[in-house]
């Protein structure tokens, strides 16, 4: 189990381990207030306790048992146990991997002296319906989001960042909602944006197609997306774009989330099966010797495992072999939900090809549950159900189980989902781990404002177009990132409270998107197979895919969106900048900075070709003299006027391109010199950052 401390500890937490360093703590903890259960100690007792003293009774150790709220503990054996040297009396005992941290002892202390008050998981209890709060001058905010960060910013002494600039905030918005660069002139992109702009500016990227092709992307990682089997084989699926092109449609026309989930879980039960393609992603083993029967057990497992992981962030994977050690789900719930998965076929529509599942009702055979999750050990029959923890028992069937899920009552589906839309607009959700809203996850940063949302986006007839709205016209979205309060970055060096928006490192595909954009090569053609582009021939010496052929014409200039994803021989580019593997279902994407993607960004075949393009096309108006061609090129790629000494180093560079000196002039570019300067545009750190 990962550490779940490397997020520092709130404000409050880090004041009362500084004290207590000082003081004795048994002296001050019966004076200070108790630390906050869900934010402070559970994230402890789950990294540090519950694997020996949690839901899993076969693992479970003293008969102790510390993750039920309301249980009676003996405060003063815990203590002692805490702080014992003895290697046969301390808890946790030294093989642990997790010992206890000197600021989580002090906590733990204080915890217990104030009582040992346990608390329900906040994200298995039903969401409460939220007012926008207070501000500290009598009078909600204009916007509920702002109302809400506003009021824990307050409490820390911060406030919100200035608006982000004009430029600034036109480019953030194209990259967010489109993965595009604006194309607008100098003017257009410094011209002051009201309110009544700014959200006439929001509805109309809305309504472009390629928002559907921008949010897609990340629904499909979600999806774990391929277009080929996965294994050794690593077969084609020929027909899997259509899946990929059901999605891109259904977030242009705003399909509510509510529905979306029914025809991806069960949409061969209501008529409309292209949805079920989501459970054709899964990887297939499909060689020659492999065993069906274990093949076919696996790409189940993976179905259940994505569903829990994508709507409901549970790692309910953790329960295929035993109970889970930090969740309430049991073994016997674990089959119970395998279930609805089990009783079904692959089928390929006769009518239009898509892919799609069917229920097996003919030949379905008992689903039994496995001991220890093992083939050769069937133990009962068990019928399709929802682990009790998460409300009142679905229906056996998908249609039920997609039911469910999307009951009002449901505590973790609509927070799941709007923590996955923040995520991408503000750099993290509120609760930083989308894929565990378990006991092992990390506690939202404004839990309120969660709920809120949540209930807000059920009210709003589950569209995530206005949902998205909502966050992007709040001040807190429109706010600058730039570090512009010391006193803000050394209380909440992380950000955690919102006090400015987070720059972000585009992702690969929009970095090649983008650069395909700004050299005029992009082919802008939506839906279809998917394309291969150009790829060195050393890429094929593993993977069973050598005899790739790049597709023909200005199909190579397609989006990145578009690339075929063979599970075997991933697209290279794409990897290196933090590109899934298609392996499970990914709803958080890493960042990572690597001297590989310097390199891939200099030298990969596609930006060479982007920067010839580019040059060429600044070469038609090299006539009207250096400084206006390479001011025009920043301009244009970077969105922004260049700063006098920006421009002149440009110039310098020109000038050294071309071996002439300052004593030289005029400048005369050539189409070389032309290439170098874009070169240089294209693989600065702004280019292919989200301001």
């Amino acid at each position: 189990m990962r550490d779940l401390d490397l997020t520092p500890p709130s404000t409050a937490s880090t004041a009362r381990a500084v004290l207590a360093a000082v003081l004795l703590p048994g002296l001050l903890a019966p004076a200070m207030a108790a630390p906050d259960f869900s934010r402070e100690i559970r994230p402890i007792l789950a990294a540090r306790c519950y694997a020996c003293h949690g839901p899993d009774e076969e693992a479970r150790e003293g008969n102790l048992r510390l993750d039920l709220p309301g249980a009676r503990l003996d405060v003063g054996e815990l203590q002692r146990r805490i702080d014992s040297s003895d290697p046969d009396e301390v808890m946790p005992p030294p093989q642990s991997p997790h010992p206890l941290q000197p600021h989580q002892r002090l906590l733990l202390h204080q915890w217990l002296a104030a009582g040992a008050k346990a608390e329900a998981h906040w994200a298995f209890e039903p969401m409460r319906r939220e007012a926008a709060p207070q501000t500290a001058l009598g009078a909600s905010s204009a916007h509920p989001i702002d109302a809400f960060i506003e009021q824990r910013l307050q409490q820390e002494g911060l406030k919100l960042s200035p608006p982000a600039p004009a430029a600034q905030l036109r480019r953030r918005l194209h990259l967010d909602l489109l993965g595009m660069e604006p194309e607008l002139s100098a003017q257009e992109m410094d011209q002051p944006l009201d309110d009544a702009g700014y959200l006439t500016l929001v509805q109309r990227l809305l309504q472009s197609p390629q928002f559907g092709e921008r949010w897609g992307r990340h629904w499909l990682d979600a999806a774990r997306y391929a277009d080929s089997n996965g294994f050794l084989g690593d077969g084609l699926r020929p027909k899997a774009h259509r899946y990929r092109d059901w999605v891109i449609e259904a977030f242009n026309r705003d399909l509510p989330y509510d529905e979306f989930t029914r025809q991806q879980i069960a949409g061969d039960l209501i008529g409309q099966p292209e949805g079920t393609g989501f459970h054709r992603n899964a990887a297939l083993n499909t060689e020659a010797g492999a065993d069906p029967i274990e093949a076919r057990h696996n790409n189940r497992v993976d179905r259940v495992n994505s569903v829990a992981r994508v709507w409901m962030g549970l790692t309910l994977g953790c329960a295929q072999c035993h109970t889970h050690k930090y969740d309430p789900i049991t073994l016997r719930e674990y089959y119970r939900f395998y279930a609805y998965f089990d009783r079904t076929q692959d089928s390929d529509h006769p009518k239009n090809g898509a892919p799609l599942m069917l229920i097996n009702a003919k030949d379905s055979t008992p689903t039994r549950l496995l001991e220890r999750g093992d083939l050769t050990r069937p133990g009962d029959a068990v019928e399709p159900g929802t682990p009790a923890a998460f409300g009142p028992p679905a229906g056996p069937s998908r249609l039920d189980l997609a039911q469910w899920m999307l009951s009002p009552q449901h505590p973790l589906t609509a927070r799941v989902a709007v923590n996955h839309l923040w995520s991408k607009l503000f750099g993290h959700g509120l609760v930083r781990t989308p894929e565990d809203f378990g006991t092992s996850g990390e506690a939202p940063t404004h839990p309120r404002l969660l709920d809120w949302l949540a209930q807000e986006f059920i009210r709003r007839g589950w569209s995530r177009k206005q949902l998205i709205t909502l966050m992007v016209t709040s001040k807190t979205y429109r706010q600058d990132s730039r570090i512009n309060s010391a006193q803000a970055a050394q209380r909440d060096p992380l950000n955690l409270l919102l006090w400015r928006q987070h720059r972000l490192r585009l992702e690969g595909e929009i970095i090649r998107d983008s650069a395909l954009q700004l050299s005029g090569l992009l082919n802008t053609r939506i839906g279809g197979p998917s394309i291969r582009p150009p790829l060195p021939k050393d890429v094929f010496e593993v993977g069973r895919a050598s005899n790739w052929q790049a597709s023909p014409g200005d199909e190579v200039w397609r989006r990145s969106l578009y690339i075929i994803t063979l599970r075997s021989v991933l697209y290279p580019l794409i990897t290196t900048f933090d590109g899934p593997d298609a392996a499970e279902a990914c709803v958080r994407r890493e960042r990572n900075n690597t001297p590989l993607q310097a390199l891939s960004l200099l030298n990969e075949e596609v930006f060479v070709q982007c920067a010839q393009e580019l040059g060429r096309r600044f070469l038609r108006q090299a006539s009207q003299g250096a400084e206006p061609t390479l001011r025009a090129m920043f301009l244009h790629v970077l969105k922004r006027q260049p700063r006098p000494t920006e421009l002149q180093r440009l110039i310098d560079f020109a000038r050294e391109s071309q071996g002439t000196s300052a004593d030289q002039p005029p400048l005369l570019l050539s189409e070389h010199s032309l290439m170098l300067c874009a070169r240089l545009l294209l693989n600065l750190d702004e280019r292919i950052t989200r301001p």
